[in-house]
C-alpha cells in the first residue's frame, strides 16, 4: 500500500514538474502569442477554413471518377447488406481492407449513388475538419501559430491530390479519426481517466480501420510526450500505448499481406536491395520535404527514379536526412528535431522499405506525406508566428495573409487538374511525356468515352515505354480486336498473359480474339484455363460457352450459360445465348422461356426480339412470332436481316406470298449482299415468277459466286 502510495507520490511531483517546465516554456513566448487563443478564437478561424476550402476546391467539384476510384466505390454486388458483411469480413472483397472507409463508400453510394459531386463533398468536408482539428490539438500542446498551421493546411496544393481524388477519401478519413484520436488521449493523459483511454482508443480503431498509414500514432503521441516532459515515464506514458503499438503492428502486418496477395505488390519492381531502399527512402524525404516548402511542379503521377548504389550522387539524399536530423537535435530549439521526427515517422510506410503497389508506378505521390505534413505545417506555422511577433500586427498579419492567398491560388490551378480524367492525363503527359500509366489510363478513358480509335495510339505508347506493362498489353490487343482487328490483337494479349500468367481477364480476351479470328478451337483452352483458378467469373463461362456452342458442343455450351447466369442473373447477352443454344438442340420450350426473359428485361433488344419470333415460328405460334418480328421491324427500321429472318419464317411456314415482301425490302436495304438476293430469288421462283427470280439468282451469283454452286 505504502509502495504504492509513494509510487504515485513520484508521478505527482514529475506531473508538476513537467507543468513547471511548460509553464516556463510558455512565459518564454512572447505576449502577442500567448494571447493567440484571443486573437485567433477557434469557430470563426474554422468557419474560414471550411469556406476557404471550399472555395479553392471548387473547380473539382464535379470531376467524374479517376483510375482505380471503381475499386473503392461501392460495386454493385457489394452494394446490399450482405455486401456490406462482406466488407468487414471478407479480406480481398474491397482493394484493400479498410473496411471503415469502404463502410463510409457503401453508405454514400447509398445516399448519393454514382453521382461524384457528393463524394467530392464529403472529402472537402473531412480535409476542412481536419484542419480544424489540427489547430485544435496545436493550440492544446500550446505550439505558436496553431490556426496559422491549420489554415496553412488547408489551402497548401500538395493536399489537393487527397482532397480532390475521390478514392483518397481514405486519407481525409483516417485524418480525422488520427486527430481526433491524439485529441483524446492527450485529455486522457492529463486526466487519466478511463473513459477517456476508450475513447481515445475508439478514435484510433477508427483511424486504422480507414488505413494503416495511421499506425504511426501511437509513436507520434511518445515523441510529444518525450518533447513536453524532457523524458518518458515507463508506467505513466509507455504502458497505455503498448495495445496502440500491438494493434498497429497486426493492422500494418494485414495491410502488407493483402498488398502482396491481391493488389500485386511483387514482381521483377519490388526486387531490391535493403541499400536501394535506404536511398529510395533518403530521396524520399528529401523530395517530400522540398516539395511543401516549395510546392512547384506537382503531378499526378511522378517519374519513378532509378536506383543505383553505384551513383554516388544518389548518396547525397541519406546524407542530407542524416544532416538534418543531427542539426535538429543539437539546435537549442528541442522542437524542431521532434517535428522532422514526426516527419519521417508518418512517412515510414511510403519509404520504401515495405512494399506497396504504387511502388511499380513511382516512389512518391502527392497523397503519401498527407499524414506526414502535418509536423512540417506545424513548425513553418510557429516560425512565422515568432518572426510575426516581432512586427507590427498588420504587417505580420498582411504577409501570413498574402502567402495563404498565393497557396490558395496554386490549390485552385491544381485542382483543375481534377475537373475531368482528360484534363489530368493531359496535364500529366504535358509534363512528363513519358509517363506509360498516363498514357495507358488515357487510353482506358478514350475507350470509355466512346474513341477506341484515338486510344490505341496512347496503348501502344504505354507499351514501348514500358515493354513489361501487361495491362497495356492486353488494353491494346482489346481495343485492336474491337476494331475487328484480331490477328494484330492476339499477340499482344499473348504477351499479356506470358508477362503476368494470372492475368485472367488478358487470358479472357486472348480467348476472344482467337475466336474472332476464327481460330475458335484454340480459344476453348484459354477460357478453361481462366475458369481454374477464377470459377466464380460469369462473363468467362458465358464466353466459354459461346466457343463450344461455335464448335457444335452445344450441350456443353447450354451448361456453361446457365453457370454463367447463376452467378450473375443480370446478364441479358448470355441468357439470350442461352436461349439460342436451347433451340439449336431443339429444347424450344425451354428457349422461348428465356428469350420471353430477355425481352421483357430488354424491350429495345432486336435481336432477342428477332430470335424470340423464330423460336415461336418454329413452335407453331405464327401470329405471336408475327407480333415479334414486326415489332423488331419497328425498333430496327433500317435492319436488313429484320426483314430476312421474317421472310425465312414466312418461307418455312410455305407462306412465300408474305415472305417476297420481306426480301425486297431486305435486299432495298443491303443490295450488295448475295444471300438476301438469293432469299429473295428462291421465293419468287416459288411463286412461279421465274424471269424475275433468274434477275435475283444471277445478281447473286456476280455477288458471291460460292453461294451458286449447290443450284
Amino acid at each position: 500500500m505504502s509502495d504504492s502510495f509513494h509510487s504515485r507520490a513520484q508521478d505527482v511531483r514529475k506531473d508538476r514538474s513537467a507543468s513547471a517546465i511548460l509553464k516556463k516554456q510558455s512565459a518564454a513566448i512572447p505576449s502577442p502569442l500567448r494571447a493567440q487563443p484571443r486573437l485567433w478564437p477557434a469557430v470563426p478561424v474554422c468557419v474560414l477554413i471550411f469556406l476557404t476550402t471550399l472555395l479553392i476546391y471548387s473547380p473539382a467539384l464535379h470531376g467524374g471518377f479517376l483510375w482505380d476510384d471503381g475499386g473503392h466505390v461501392t460495386k454493385p454486388e457489394l452494394r446490399s447488406l450482405a455486401g456490406l458483411a462482406r466488407i468487414w469480413f471478407e479480406v480481398g472483397a474491397t482493394q484493400q481492407y479498410y473496411p471503415l472507409l469502404h463502410s463510409a463508400f457503401w453508405i454514400e453510394h447509398r445516399l448519393w449513388g454514382d453521382a461524384t459531386l457528393g463524394y467530392h463533398l464529403a472529402n472537402l468536408f473531412e480535409h476542412a475538419t481536419a484542419a480544424c482539428l489540427l489547430g485544435l490539438l496545436l493550440r492544446r500542446l500550446a505550439i505558436p501559430g496553431a490556426w496559422l498551421a491549420a489554415l496553412l493546411f488547408a489551402v497548401h496544393p500538395v493536399c489537393v491530390e487527397s482532397v480532390a481524388w475521390i478514392s483518397e477519401q481514405k486519407n481525409t478519413l483516417s485524418l480525422v479519426f488520427y486527430l481526433c484520436a491524439a485529441l483524446a488521449y492527450l485529455r486522457f493523459d492529463r486526466q487519466r481517466g478511463a473513459a477517456d483511454y476508450v475513447v481515445a482508443t475508439l478514435f484510433f480503431l477508427l483511424a486504422l480501420l480507414s488505413k494503416t498509414t495511421t499506425a504511426s500514432l501511437p509513436a507520434a503521441l511518445l515523441l510529444l510526450l518525450w518533447w513536453q516532459r524532457n523524458g518518458l515515464n515507463w508506467r505513466r506514458d509507455v504502458v497505455p500505448l503498448l495495445p496502440w503499438f500491438v494493434t498497429a503492428a497486426a493492422m500494418g502486418w494485414l495491410t502488407s499481406r493483402v498488398e502482396h496477395d491481391y493488389i500485386g505488390a511483387q514482381g521483377a519492381d519490388f526486387e531490391l536491395s535493403f541499400l536501394q531502399r535506404g536511398l529510395i527512402a533518403g530521396r524520399v524525404i528529401c523530395f517530400y520535404l522540398g516539395k511543401l516548402l516549395w510546392p512547384a511542379d506537382l503531378i499526378f503521377i511522378y517519374p519513378r527514379w532509378k536506383v543505383d548504389p553505384s551513383v554516388a550522387w544518389q548518396y547525397l539524399f541519406p546524407a542530407g536526412v542524416l544532416a538534418m536530423a543531427a542539426g535538429t537535435w543539437l539546435s537549442k530549439r528541442r522542437g524542431l528535431f521532434v517535428g522532422f521526427a514526426l516527419f519521417v515517422v508518418a512517412l515510414f510506410p511510403a519509404l520504401g522499405f515495405i512494399n506497396v503497389y504504387p511502388f511499380k508506378i513511382s516512389f512518391v505521390a502527392d497523397h503519401f506525406q498527407y499524414l506526414a505534413s502535418l509536423p512540417i505545417f506545424a513548425l513553418m506555422a510557429a516560425g512565422a508566428a515568432l518572426a510575426m511577433a516581432k512586427m507590427p500586427g498588420f504587417v505580420g498579419g498582411g504577409i501570413a495573409a498574402l502567402g495563404l492567398a498565393l497557396l490558395g491560388v496554386l490549390t485552385g490551378r491544381q485542382s483543375a487538374n481534377y475537373r475531368n480524367v482528360f484534363a489530368l492525363y493531359d496535364e500529366t503527359l504535358r509534363r512528363d511525356p513519358s509517363c506509360w500509366m498516363a498514357h495507358n489510363n488515357l487510353g482506358e478513358a478514350l475507350v470509355e468515352a466512346g474513341r477506341p480509335t484515338e486510344a490505341l495510339p496512347h496503348f501502344a505508347r504505354a507499351v514501348e515505354l514500358h515493354p513489361g506493362f501487361a495491362e497495356a498489353e492486353n488494353n491494346l490487343g482489346v481495343g485492336l480486336r474491337n476494331l475487328s482487328r484480331p490477328q494484330e490483337a492476339i499477340p499482344h494479349l499473348e504477351r499479356a498473359v506470358q508477362i503476368d500468367p494470372g492475368f485472367v481477364w488478358a487470358e479472357n480476351n486472348l480467348g476472344v480474339a482467337l475466336m474472332a479470328a476464327g481460330r475458335t478451337a484454340e480459344s476453348i483452352p484459354r477460357f478453361q484455363h481462366a475458369l481454374l483458378t477464377h470459377p466464380q467469373l460469369a462473363e468467362v463461362h458465358g464466353n466459354l460457352g459461346i466457343a463450344l456452342m461455335a464448335s457444335g458442343k452445344v450441350d456443353e455450351g447450354v451448361r456453361q450459360f446457365g453457370e454463367a447466369l447463376r452467378l450473375d442473373s443480370t446478364l441479358l447477352q448470355v441468357r439470350r445465348n442461352l436461349g439460342l443454344a436451347l433451340s439449336r438442340s431443339g429444347r424450344l420450350s425451354e428457349a422461348r422461356t428465356q428469350l420471353l426473359r430477355v425481352v421483357e428485361l430488354d424491350p429495345a433488344s432486336v435481336d432477342a426480339r428477332l430470335q424470340l419470333a423464330t423460336v415461336l415460328a418454329l413452335l407453331n405460334e405464327p401470329e405471336r412470332a408475327r407480333i415479334q418480328f414486326q415489332k423488331a421491324i419497328e425498333l430496327g427500321p433500317f435492319a436488313p436481316d429484320s426483314y430476312r429472318r421474317y421472310g425465312q419464317a414466312l418461307t418455312h411456314a410455305g407462306n412465300f406470298a408474305d415472305a417476297v415482301p420481306q426480301f425486297q425490302r431486305a435486299v432495298q436495304l443491303a443490295p450488295e449482299r448475295a444471300d438476301l438476293h438469293l432469299n429473295l430469288a428462291v421465293a419468287l421462283r416459288e411463286l412461279g415468277r421465274g424471269q424475275e427470280a433468274e434477275r435475283h439468282f444471277d445478281i447473286a451469283g456476280r455477288l458471291d459466286p460460292t453461294l451458286m454452286n449447290g443450284r
